[in-house]
């Protein structure tokens, strides 16, 4: 599932050409260029690993100079496609849109979800969250290789992008109105925020309306998988006529 570049000119290259790099491997102790090479690694958001040398030289193989980065054999498709894909079908879009999601089994297990509930795409960011990695490739249970997904430089302005096209984004937050109650049919897109720090002030400013999920516990949030779970298959029931 995952490729390797390995060599200071070449990850050089790569960061300058926003390949889609998953994660970087540094050897502890290398110097020179590699500091250049953290550096642009952190500014696009790419998590860097410093290894022992023992461990590092089994991670790669070859001229490493002491640096690999793992990047992702994944197809992404356009925000496009994913419209394309509903008008094939004849039906109305509906869009699962990450804002934040950084655990891998998190994004595989809503990837399986949204298979499974009928949803025609998912949005990422390509930055500051997961993409689709092999941990992903296997908590979704092969849904991923069906399910489109688009990775975008700002989902904000995806945002803006999707409503031009007609659709009515929500987002699954605190303080919306209860999900089971909200008009879900039509075009919609959804927005799941990231473990912890959940939708983003800006792209909850977005959305056109927020949906919660009641909660009964002394917890005051579902993990992101399970939250996006029972609003998707809210929104399969919804458009079922159930």
């Amino acid at each position: 599932m995952s490729n390797t570049i390995i060599g200071r000119n070449p990850v050089i290259e790569a960061l300058k050409a926003d390949r889609e790099i998953e994660k970087l491997h540094i050897c502890k102790g290398t110097e020179g260029s590699i500091k250049k090479i953290t550096a642009m690694a952190r500014d696009k958001g790419i998590p860097v690993y410093f290894e022992e040398k023992l461990i590092f030289d089994k991670l790669a193989t070859g001229n490493h100079q002491g640096v690999v980065a793992i990047v992702s054999a994944h197809r992404y498709c356009d925000v496009e496609d994913i419209l394309q894909l509903a008008e094939q079908r004849g039906e109305d879009p509906f869009v699962v849109i990450l804002d934040g999601v950084e655990d891998p089994h998190n994004l595989g297990a809503i990837i399986r979800t949204a298979e499974a509930a009928g949803a025609h795409g998912v949005v990422i960011p390509k930055r500051r969250a997961v993409g689709i990695t092999e941990t992903a490739v296997k908590a979704s249970a092969g849904a991923s290789e069906y399910m489109l997904c688009a990775r975008v430089s700002n989902i904000a302005q995806t945002i803006d992008q999707l409503k031009n096209k007609g659709l009515w984004i929500g987002a699954a937050d605190q303080g919306g109105e209860l999900y089971y109650n909200a008009n879900l049919k039509g075009a919609i897109g959804l927005v799941i925020g990231g473990e912890g720090s959940g939708v983003g002030k800006l792209v909850r400013e977005k959305c056109d309306f927020v949906v919660s999920i009641a909660m009964k516990g002394k917890i005051n949030s579902l993990n992101a998988s399970n939250a996006a779970a029972i609003l998707l298959y809210e929104v399969q029931r919804q458009r079922d006529g159930r």
